[in-house]
This record gives structure tokens, sequence and C-alpha cells, in this order.
């Protein structure tokens, strides 16, 4: 299907949902789907509950943010429970400004877009209808026709509370169009859409001098006072500002700290009591989420002058830190790159991983705990799991600092030196290297970076590197392994034969000749002295390692070569030590003989087919683990 085609019939479907009826058919609606009368807090939990759900690691996970924010489920499940659920319960949550606080490129503008356009698209769902009084510029909800001394027999019939009071126009309208008859009142569907600014509005600070309080609150149109005869007529009035817009949806504050105080006076009332003053007019309800973004420094800055004492007490601030994973940052890069111009870029495998380790270790503090060093700290944040540390030695590392990832290297940082050694080196193909060597020369023209973070940031690429030379080692040896998990899996077979025979003290059968032998005890230590198992501890590590066995086939699993970490490292720097020599003499011979440049071949063939090189990385890559193993 072509894209006009798609186009037309999109229109039809958004033709098919619109709907015009009288408030008394409207009432027919609620009573069948009392959700359409819910409070617009109340419809953006929905529509993230909606979205899915799921439990990991006893944290809730937001499916509705799932594909744009990495990292931030801590966070964001903070946000859905402490604000977002409460205030659909309407409790006195929801009569605070939600802010947004956190550091330069953490994800606040991309939240808050998200929930903008999360809107427009729930609007056009069944459970996210809305409908609002027709030819009103609020949109305003139905329900306010209804008398206050009609409230409580209201809510005894329908179980829907009815808050706000019909704004000045509609009442006119209602007296001089509908003589009073609130059952004829026409009401229609609502489709949220910033763009065409139906309950969604976007405020941003300018000049104090020449931004007009009109900006949120509307304004009279001089234009028809002759007409009307007065400024209070309703008729005489634009109720165009940002707030009488988002009214039923939400609105975004952009920096809001940055206005000026005359603008935030306004949201006293709005908040506290769901209404505010426009013109000569009554109080006017508005229903609608106020989110706000800022950074640290501002609000430190906001919270320390007195004046501001009543608006801070109807904020609710909601940390949004950097993403303090690994795996997560690097969807953070490969999101960004996709929707660059440099995504036919061959960016080579672990690259990103590697610039996303030196990320990480820049916004994390280091451990109180002396027995941990910071790359330990980025593995078990990672979800990895590190010898002699479990899940709740993770939670206690996140208690430590309350403010950890409220610093650090932003995403931008990194994605923009990625795209200058891209466009400088007018290369076709990039590695970790080219990228760590990338951040290095960045840190001088950085403006934020002291002469004392610098001398610490080198130090965490450094780091980085040497993680990198462990990937670069492991990848080789995986490649110029043939049947790598195959050769793996023997080995290890082997060694728990002779364990268990070493343990339970018994003699092992010689497959070829049937005659009993002694445990190898030469091959189990050429294993365990890989992971520095002295031979004073090597009879612990073997009553350890059939512990685990004999625990795995309690519960019906099978033992493998991925069941125990320590042992699937030593297997692994076995088989490279016993390929060490082969690699070294391969890698860096200048004229290598037939069968080495076969070896180098098939090597460079298997990374590209089964590790995601090309020819260009797979061949940088070899002479690099080559320099490695000649220093």
């Amino acid at each position: 299907m072509d894209i006009l085609k798609k186009i037309e019939l999109y229109r039809k479907e958004e033709e098919m949902l619109k709907w015009e009826g009288t408030f008394s058919e409207y009432l027919e609606i609620i009573k069948e789907k009392p959700w359409v009368a819910q409070s617009a807090h109340s419809r953006v939990y929905n529509m993230i509950k909606d979205s899915g759900v799921e439990e990991v690691n006893n944290h809730k996970r937001y499916k509705f943010f799932s594909n744009q924010l990495f990292g931030l489920e801590e966070a964001l499940e903070r946000l859905v429970e402490e604000y977002f659920h409460p205030s659909a319960k309407r409790l006195d949550v929801r009569k605070r400004i939600l802010l947004l606080m956190g550091p330069v490129s953490g994800g606040k503008s991309t939240l808050v877009t998200m929930l903008k356009r999360g809107l427009e698209a729930y609007s056009l769902s069944d459970r996210g209808a809305i409908y609002g009084i027709k030819g009103c510029p609020m949109h305003e909800d139905p329900l306010h026709l209804i008398p206050h001394h009609l409230r409580k027999d209201f809510y005894d019939e329908y179980g829907i509370r009815i808050e706000g009071n019909l704004s000045p126009l509609n009442l006119m309208r209602l007296e001089q169009e509908y003589d009073g008859r609130i059952e004829d009142v026409i009401v229609e569907r609502v489709f949220f859409s910033e763009d065409r600014r139906v309950g969604i509005g976007t405020f941003s600070p300018s000049d104090p001098k020449s931004q007009d309080i009109a900006d949120l609150t509307g304004s009279i149109d001089f234009s028809t006072i002759a007409e009307y005869g007065s400024e209070s007529d309703p008729r005489a009035y634009r109720f165009d500002g940002e707030l009488n817009k988002a009214n039923r949806g939400m609105m975004e504050f952009q920096e809001m700290l940055k206005c000026d105080e005359k603008f935030l006076w306004h949201l006293l009332s709005l908040t506290q009591e769901g209404n505010f003053k426009a013109g000569r007019f009554a109080l006017i309800s508005a229903d609608e989420l106020i989110v706000a973004h800022t950074n640290e420094t501002e609000y430190r800055s906001f919270i320390s002058n007195k004046k501001n004492e009543a608006l801070h007490s109807r904020i609710i601030v909601m940390p949004i830190p950097y993403n303090l994973k690994v795996t997560e940052e690097e969807k953070i890069y490969e999101k960004m790159i996709r929707e660059s111009d440099v995504s036919d870029v061959h960016i080579a495998p672990h690259t990103l991983k590697v610039a996303a380790m030196f990320t990480i270790l820049t916004r994390l503090k280091e451990p109180k705990k002396g027995d941990i060093d910071l790359v330990k700290k980025m593995r078990l944040y990672d979800g990895e799991s590190v010898e002699g540390y479990n899940r709740a030695d993770v939670e206690e590392l996140k208690k430590e600092y309350v403010d950890e990832g409220m610093s650090g290297i932003d995403p931008r940082y990194v994605i923009n030196r990625i795209s200058s050694t891209i466009i400088r080196k007018e290369m076709t193909s990039i590695n970790a290297l080219d990228v760590l060597r990338s951040l290095k020369e960045g840190l001088d023209q950085h403006p934020s970076i002291t002469a004392e973070l610098r001398e610490k940031y080198l130090n965490y690429i450094s780091l980085a590197r040497k993680e990198y030379d462990d990937i670069a080692k492991k990848e080789v040896q995986k490649a110029f392994v043939y049947s790598y998990e195959e050769s793996a899996k023997t080995l290890m077979d082997n060694y728990l034969d002779n364990v268990e025979a070493y343990c339970n003290k018994i003699k092992l059968r010689d497959p070829l000749t049937g005659e009993e032998i002694n445990p190898d005890e030469k091959l189990m230590r050429s294993i365990e002295e890989q992971i520095g198992i002295s031979e004073n501890a090597k009879k612990a590590f073997r009553e350890e390692i059939l512990i685990r066995i004999s625990a795995y086939a309690r519960k019906g699993k099978r033992f493998d070569y991925n069941s125990h970490d320590r042992l699937r490292e030593a297997i692994q720097k076995k088989l490279f030590a016993d390929l060490k020599d082969v690699v070294k003499i391969t890698t860096s011979t200048k004229t290598p003989d037939e069968q080495q440049l076969k070896k180098v071949n098939e090597v460079v063939a298997r990374l590209i087919d089964e590790h995601g090189y090309n020819s260009t990385s797979a061949n940088e890559l070899l002479r690099y683990v080559g320099s490695l193993l000649n220093r």
C-alpha cells in the first residue's frame, strides 16, 4: 500500500470515530462507558497502564516507555506509582505540579513528548475517548452542565464525581442558545492534538518584559467590543491561552523556573483549586496535568528564594537521573545513530558498549565499601553476576547515594564524538579504539570539564580500554577456536569427570584401554590456575563445583557451560592459552606463510559471518589483539 492510500485510510478511520449528539445522548455513553468521564490525571495513568506492565526483579516495567527511554525503569516506576496512580485516584497529589528534575540530555523532554504523543493516540482509542461541549474553545467537560445541587444525585446514579464549574462562555450559551435546556446542549468527541492546540499546550518562557500573561490565560478580542458592548462579555474574549487549550489534557511548562513570577502565580489556584483567573470573569475551571522540567542548579536556586515557598509546596519533584546500565546506554546510542544520517556507517561490535562503559563510569560514585571497585559496581548495576556479590548487594549500593546519576557525561557528548570521528575521517567503519580516542580528544573542548574532572575521565577511558582489551581477546579466541562452544563443552565435561573422581576418591576408566586411571591433576590445575585458584584452595573450589552440580540436579536442571561464572572464565582462558602462540604468530607475521594466511582468512570469515564484523573491522581487531599478545 503506498503512502497516499495509507493517508486516505487514516482519514477515513478518523472520520468514523467522530461523534456528535445531545447531552442526554452523552449520558447514555457514560452509563455504558464510565471511563469516558475520567479526569486528565486518570487518563494519563490509564494510558500508561493499558500499554502493559511487567514485573522484573520486583520492579514494575511500563511498556509505554520501553522503546524510547532506556535504563530509567526505577525512576519511571516511581513517577507512575507515586504521582500518576494516586492522582488517578483523586488523591491530593493531583493538585501538584509535576516537576521533572535531572541533568541535561537525561530524557526529561523525551518523557514529556512521549506523554503528549501518547495522549494524542490514546484519544483516538475507545479507552481514551474524550467528549466536550461543541463550539467551546476549551472543549469543556459536558458534566459541568449538571447544576451543583444535583451532583450528589448524579453520583448516586452514575458513580461519577463532577468537579468544576461551567465556564462563562458556556453559561451564556446555555441561556441564549439552548434556553437553559441542558439536555439539548450539543456534545462532540474531541481528539487531542498538540499541532491543533486541542488538549495539549506548551508554554516556553521568553523575555519577561515582552511576554504577555495572555499567552497563558487568553486575551480580549478588541475588534468585538463594539459588537458586544463590554470587555466582560465572554464572546469578546479569546479563550486561546495555553491553560485554556490544555484543558482536559496536559500542559508542558518548558523551563518553568526561568519564568517570571507573575506567570507562576496563576498556577497556585489552578493546582490547588482547579481553576484560574482570566480577564473580567469568574474563576475558570480547568482539568489538566501540568508537567514542567528543570535542572538541579535552577531548582536549588528556586527553593532558596523565600518568595517561592507557596509555589514550592504545590510542586512534586521527580528526579530523572542518567541511566546507569551499560546495555541500556548502548540502546540510547543505537537509537540516536538510527535517527541520524550516519546510520549506514559500519560500527564494529562492542564499539558502543565500550563508549557506554566510559559514560557510565563518569556517572557512578565511588562505592563506600572498600572491597568493591567502580568497574565491579558498573557490572553489578548492569545485571552481570560478579563472584561474591548478589542482588541484595546491588540494592545496598544503590542506597549509598541518593543523587547518583545526576552528574557525569551525557549521551549527546558521546554521539557528537562518534559523529566527529565518522565525519572527520570519512570512515566507512569505526571501532572501539577510534571512539575512545575521539572521547579523549573531546575532553579538552568540553566547556564544563575542569582539569580535575579531566584527569578523572582520562582514568575512566583507560578502564574502558582495559575492558575492551579483554573483550577483543575473547572475541579473537572464539573465532580461532573452531566450534568454540563444542570445544569448551568437551573441556568442561572432561574437567568435571576428573573433579567428581577426585572428590569421591575414585578412579576413572580410560575410554580406549578400559583400564582404571587416577584423576588428571595436571589437567585440573591447568584450568584452575587460569583464575588464580591456589594449590591450597583447589580442594574447596572442586567441592564447591560438585555442590553446585548436586543443587542443579535436585532442581531437575542440567549443569552446563554457563552454570558457573568462574569455571566458564577458566575454561575460556585455558582454551585461549592453548591457542595464544598460534594467534600471536598468525596475527603478527608480516609475511605469513600459506598455512598462516589460510588460518587468518578463516578467522576473518568467522568474525564477519558469526560476530557482526566487516572486512575492515575484522582485520583491525586481529592486528590489535596481535599487538596485545606481543607486549
